[in-house]
């Protein structure tokens, strides 16, 4: 979530030399049918929202205001309680927080959503997250999200270390806060979809350093992956200066650095069940890493879900249509794998 001004502002800034703007245009409102518009209605699941023939297009219509986008910063209604801030890590002069979002009255153990947000591993804020946590407490669902270490100055793998003493936390804590902890869902977009599979996949002492709750598992019930990278050993990531900084050395002097960061390396037939959403026009996280991923899982047998979403890019799900399609498989998944009842 933390990734879309930069991108609206990309979509904005983008220059087409001027003779071609007024055909784009043209195509983009006679095609805007075909390749999406804004409607008075937000598309109903589970028909995939229609997505955009490339970038070019995509960028037109976000010019034309043809597309319709989630509120990046609703407000939290009365009927949800927030405790804001609550520390579950120190490490030197740092300290990491989380917020805990409930409905009131909770009475009963719960299952819980922890969310992770993007930012490229070097920015970013827990409250991200709001267009999807505030729907889900709606449910009826504990949800979580959690500060982590950025780069400069952290490297991995500060920051899945973070998110693993996190799980330990919240499970240590369950009681306290009405959380089921045998119902614990990791759900990240981008950077964070990297974080949490990462903490999901790896086992309970890997990534382990620095957290006083070890002696609690960090295993999770569910994965919800969305436009992440699962392979840092590819050409995308290893030329790509994010990662680089990310891992704090390149490609060529450390590649086994780059299979340790890399989550698919670390799937087996025991992982959790997985929802993978991303878009087919992706330009930051290439679909493909999502269908490497697709395939080691069922390779290794673990059960998956991927909605490969034809012509929407990263951060996809700030357009209404996308943000209602993966509220509602998720949603779906989630009743299956951590059912609130």
């Amino acid at each position: 979530m933390s990734n879309y001004l930069r991108i609206l502002s990309y979509l904005k800034c983008s220059i087409v030399r001027p003779f071609k703007v007024l055909l784009y245009i043209i195509i983009v409102m006679m095609m805007s049918s075909i390749y999406g518009c804004r409607s008075t209605k937000d598309t109903i699941p589970p028909v995939p929202p229609k997505g955009y023939k490339n970038l070019t297009f995509l960028k037109i219509a976000h010019v034309l205001g043809r597309i319709d986008l989630i509120e990046e910063k609703p407000t939290i209604p009365p009927e949800i309680n927030t405790l804001s801030n609550i520390n579950y890590k120190i490490v030197g002069n740092d300290t990491l927080r989380l917020n805990i979002y409930s409905k009131l009255n909770i009475d009963k153990p719960t299952p819980l959503l922890i969310f992770i947000h993007g930012g490229s591993w070097r920015g970013g804020k827990k409250e991200d997250y709001l267009p999807y946590i505030i729907p889900f407490t709606k449910r009826g669902y504990v949800c979580a999200t959690i500060s982590y270490h950025l780069y400069p100055p952290t490297n991995f793998p500060a920051a899945v270390e973070d998110v693993k003493c996190a799980i330990r936390w919240l499970r240590t804590h369950a009681k306290e806060y009405n959380i089921n902890p045998d119902k614990i869902a990791l759900l990240g977009g981008s950077a964070g979809s990297h974080l949490a599979m990462m903490a999901g996949y790896t086992d309970d002492s890997t990534y382990s350093a620095g957290c006083d709750w070890n002696d609690v598992s960090s295993k999770v019930q569910a994965i919800i992956a969305i436009y992440g990278p699962t392979d840092l050993t590819t050409d995308f990531a290893i030329n790509n200066h994010l990662v680089v900084d990310f891992l704090g050395k390149k490609y060529s002097e450390a590649p086994q650095l780059y299979k340790e960061a890399s989550p698919i390396n670390y799937v087996t037939k025991d992982d959790p069940p997985t929802l993978i959403f991303h878009g087919t026009i992706d330009d930051i996280v290439p679909v493909i890493q999502s269908d490497k991923l697709k395939k080691k899982l069922d390779d290794m047998g673990v059960e998956n879900e991927y909605h490969r979403l034809k012509g929407w890019p990263h951060a996809m799900d700030i357009a209404k249509p996308v943000n209602n399609y993966t509220q509602y498989y998720i949603n779906e998944f989630l009743k299956k794998h951590i059912p609130l009842k």
